[in-house]
């Protein structure tokens, strides 16, 4: 794939309000998370293709926002948004011959919806830069997620038949760590979506380990799964 841009994009800043193009999924990106993407609609390719001529001091951003009700494909398909969504920020793009991409982004910041902008290809919105407070007791909840992480990808390994021998290091920042399980967690969209929305680390880390120890009670309670992959799947429709 070639890379869009050498140098990372301008930070936004906190509660500034900026016009920024949408791209409604099934699912929910979280910020440090990779989201490749299989561009096919031609409204989306027209998004990519207005990315790449950006000035390289100009971000090559669009913002992921998940669907509350509707459907991704079809022009119609989409009735209802979430408020808060997270922008993806271009990494690299593979073009097609016949106006498909390939493209891989990375979530950068969060968003609230403010407003959609009608009159365009494809959607746009004015969105408002959310912070990212810590809250007041990050660190000590922070262990006792990433135990409890751990103690839930070994189960969720042994119930697919596959043993669990990745031993990797969970990142040390609450903040970080918090979006890492939110994402690698086996949730539907509205948990997943709450936890985006937390208002600070704290809160979603007591989210997290809530929801874990839900999950590692019912792994205890049923005899298999089906197939499900927990990591983030590589490609979405559109």
């Amino acid at each position: 794939m070639s890379q869009p841009d050498s140098a990372p994009p301008p930070e936004p800043r906190v509660g500034d309000v900026e016009r920024l193009p949408l791209f409604p999924l099934g699912s929910v990106l979280f910020p440090g998370l990779l989201l490749p993407l299989h561009i096919f609609e031609e409204r989306y390719q027209l998004l990519v293709r207005e990315l790449i001529g950006r000035l390289d001091d100009v971000p090559k951003r669009f913002g992921v926002i998940a669907i509350r009700e509707g459907r991704e494909v079809g022009p119609d398909g989409i009735k209802a948004l979430y408020e808060i969504g997270c922008a993806a920020d271009l990494r690299a793009v593979e073009p097609y011959d016949d106006g498909r991409f390939d493209i891989v982004t990375t979530g950068s910041h969060r968003f609230r919806l403010r407003s959609l902008e009608p009159g365009h290809p494809y959607l746009q919105a004015d969105v408002e830069w959310l912070p990212e407070p810590s809250g007041d007791a990050p660190q000590v909840l922070a262990q006792a997620v990433g135990r409890h992480f751990m103690a839930y990808r070994g189960a969720l390994a042994a119930l697919q038949g596959q043993i669990d021998g990745d031993e990797t290091t969970l990142p040390g920042d609450p903040t970080v760590l918090s979006y890492l399980v939110s994402a690698a967690m086996v949730l539907d969209i509205a948990d997943r979506q709450g936890l985006l929305a937390a208002r600070d680390t704290t809160r979603r880390l007591r989210r997290v380990l809530t929801l874990l120890k839900r999950e590692e009670s019912l792994l205890q309670h049923v005899p298999s799964l089906p197939g499900v992959e927990y990591s983030r799947q590589p490609y979405s429709a559109n």
